[in-house]
């Protein structure tokens, strides 16, 4: 009896042991991005009474932009939420769309989009790569930096441009004779401090939360493309899970999501004025008249990607956003 038990206990002990579910992104911690991620791991502890345990992974601890997905693929961890651009290089090049310059004039155009039918219709592709769709989170409309003022799209010809991996951002640059270099996020720091890059573009909280400030002169408020992510996790891995755990989770994450939106537009607005004030680097206002150029000037990347892309998927993103080209 004795031996008995002493061979049942560490059984017993095991089908205590709480769910692990490993959540990495590459953002620091104290973004809204990241504090979303916090968010999800404190409901889905709470909601499942301690039998989900989510660790977070922030700042590319774990794994880099190019790396996150095959990841998540493989099991290696549970959960990301990546940029929506990040799909494109795995077949879902539907996800691009995404990248297209001046595709939303506002945050609401997003939402509508990615909160109706067309959202849940690109979710759904991502089920054959192994990948369950949970949420889509939004980053904010996205800038131009350099160490020279970057007014108009002529300004960015010559200049050695950092982008995350996008033939739409790559096809953008190229179209304003700018050299688009493909870098991970976690290394675009020391690549504007070492001038492997002479500038960037990305949403205005990430040159506070990641200093770029400190090696950009100039900031244009361009808001030439908007920043979505998506919050995923294993599909195997979420099919396995109890119903019940599943419910809280989807709950948890609701409750993470709306609180993202919340965080990312008072961040950038936060970080905007900030910016406005640090003597370190000059913001640039765009008047109607030069964000018109920018828009007339990019725009054509839509017609060049409409046979990636799917011309039927944009009309109807048009039509979604209410912003028809």
């Amino acid at each position: 009896m004795l031996l008995a038990a002493a061979f049942a206990l560490p059984l017993a002990v095991q089908a205590e042991s709480p769910i692990i579910i490993k959540f990495s992104h590459v953002v620091a911690a104290d973004t809204p991005k990241g504090r979303a991620v916090q968010r999800f791991k404190e409901e889905a502890e709470k909601r499942t009474a301690g039998r989900v345990k989510v660790e977070v992974y922030p700042n590319s601890q774990l794994y880099k932009d190019k790396e996150e997905l095959e990841a998540l693929q493989l099991g290696s961890v549970q959960m990301l939420a990546p940029s929506l651009s990040k799909f494109g290089p795995l077949g879902a090049k539907q996800f691009e769309m995404f990248d297209l310059p001046y595709l939303f004039t506002s945050e609401q155009q997003f939402l509508r989009v990615t909160g109706g039918p067309i959202g849940q219709e690109l979710m759904a592709t991502l089920e054959n790569k192994g990948i369950h769709g949970l949420a889509f989170w939004s980053g904010g409309f996205h800038v131009f930096s350099a160490n020279k003022p970057v007014l108009k799209p002529a300004d960015l010809r010559g200049l050695k441009m950092r982008i995350p991996s996008s033939k739409v951002l790559e096809a953008s640059l190229r179209l304003m004779g700018a050299l688009p270099q493909t870098l991970p996020f976690s290394e675009v720091y020391q690549a504007l401090q070492t001038g492997v890059v002479d500038g960037t573009e990305n949403i205005l909280s990430s040159y506070t939360s990641q200093k770029y400030f400190e090696v950009q002169k100039h900031i244009t408020l361009t808001n030439h493309t908007h920043t979505g992510y998506a919050a995923i996790v294993n599909k195997k891995f979420w099919d396995g899970l109890p119903a019940d755990i599943r419910a809280a989770l989807t709950e948890a994450m609701k409750q993470a999501s709306d609180y993202e939106l919340q965080q990312v537009t008072q961040e950038n607005q936060d970080a905007l004025a900030a910016l406005r004030k640090n003597q370190r680097v000059q913001v640039h206002d765009l008047t109607d008249a030069e964000r018109d150029l920018w828009r007339t000037t990019l725009l054509p990347v839509h017609k060049e990607m409409e046979a990636r892309i799917g011309g039927g998927l944009l009309s109807r993103v048009y039509q979604a956003a209410g912003a028809a080209k």
